[in-house]
């Protein structure tokens, strides 16, 4: 399968991928051939891009972190913990719901990413119409789990760090929906209510059982910065949690490749480049480097385009260097499809470079 955008579907194309609601549940299944009436449909929904199948492309795989299962009962259960936040009238009391629903979750998690051979932070939401906090929360959680799993963290550390990415937006459910998806500039008494959240979190988790104090501080802390520029007590580098860092990292990256009401999702390597503007002021520079390392930045799937002219689609990913995946190359410099589309592994032609993401002609036949 390949991944185009929402504009270059036609009408016979047949969908590669599930595309999923807010609420986990299937809007559009994969092998449903598009109409225009589909395809019009579509459009609305803020899409970036889907997943299609054609026949020079089947056999291209996209992994996955978690089994659709545990992935669709992760979000129903952070949606029906954060709803129950939402409707309670105070902070005052205990959660103890919380401990025990996110902690045989982070159990199935750790269990699963653990069982990959070679985990990458994989984008997880192309084919999702809208952004939400439950996705975000479990993304968020997914690519601190994995960046954790290769930093070396044992399992305990892993349960704590991934606590704490899962719940670093929990404070949210405090606050104003209206607020959070307010799609203009804010006001600063706007940004100021919504920075509340964090500490909002820790009030909430601090003393909850089977929560870590410090998954509470990641809530706290998550949007710290190294330069003092973060929030809420403007810490500088040396006095924020590494747990926080890294958090603050996947979390900016998830924001940043999710369609939103206000912006457009970002392509991995858009918002690996953006971040890196961060690197040492923002973002802690070896974690960024490793999160670089083990981000997919060219998706399976994706067309792209080589500094030679020819265009293909990313057909695998090697885990040591994900910057040099191999190419389906079904096009030649000057754009004429190729009778015999062939592999190169970028990995070994070092000489050869992506020039850009591209979209190369589909062959329907």
């Amino acid at each position: 399968m390949r991944l185009i955008p929402i504009h270059a579907l036609r009408p016979g194309m047949v969908l590669g991928k599930r595309i999923y609601n807010s609420d986990g549940l299937v809007l559009l299944a994969e092998g449903v051939e598009l109409t225009t009436g589909l395809i019009r449909r579509l459009g609305t929904l803020e899409l970036g891009y889907v997943y299609i199948e054609d026949a020079v492309t089947e056999d291209i795989v996209v992994p996955e972190l978690l089994t659709e299962e545990t992935r669709l009962q992760a979000i129903r259960s952070i949606r029906t913990s954060f709803k129950n936040l939402e409707s309670q009238a105070s902070l005052k009391g205990s959660f103890l719901h919380l401990g025990k629903t996110f902690s045989g979750m982070m159990e199935s998690i750790m269990d699963e990413i653990s069982g990959h051979d070679e985990c990458m932070v994989l984008l997880t939401d192309m084919n999702t119409n809208d952004y939400n906090l439950y996705r975000h929360s479990l993304n968020v959680c997914l690519y601190s789990t994995v960046l954790g799993v290769s930093y070396g963290y044992n399992r305990e550390e892993l349960r704590v760090l991934g606590l704490g990415a899962l719940l670093h937006d929990i404070g949210k459910t405090r606050i104003s929906q209206k607020l959070l998806q307010h799609p203009g500039r804010l006001s600063e008494d706007e940004f100021r209510e919504i920075q509340k959240h964090t500490e909002i979190g820790f009030k909430i988790l601090k003393d909850e059982p089977n929560i870590p104090l410090l998954s509470a501080h990641c809530a706290l802390s998550h949007h710290e910065r190294l330069d003092g520029s973060g929030y809420p007590r403007a810490l500088k580098g040396p006095d924020i949690h590494e747990y926080a860092k890294w958090i603050a990292i996947t979390d900016s990256y998830d924001a940043m490749t999710t369609q939103r009401v206000y912006k457009p999702a970002l392509l991995p390597h858009e918002a690996v480049e953006v971040m890196y503007a961060g690197s040492g002021t923002l973002y802690e520079q070896q974690f960024l480097a490793m999160f670089r390392d083990r981000v997919a930045i060219y998706p399976p799937g994706i067309t792209v385009k080589l500094h030679t002219g020819e265009s293909g689609v990313v057909s695998k990913i090697h885990a040591h260097v994900p910057h040099r995946p191999v190419v389906r190359v079904l096009t030649d410099g000057d754009g004429t499809p190729l009778s015999a589309p062939y592999e190169l592994d970028l990995s070994e032609t070092l000489a050869i470079m992506i020039a850009g993401i591209g979209q190369s002609t589909i062959d329907q036949t």
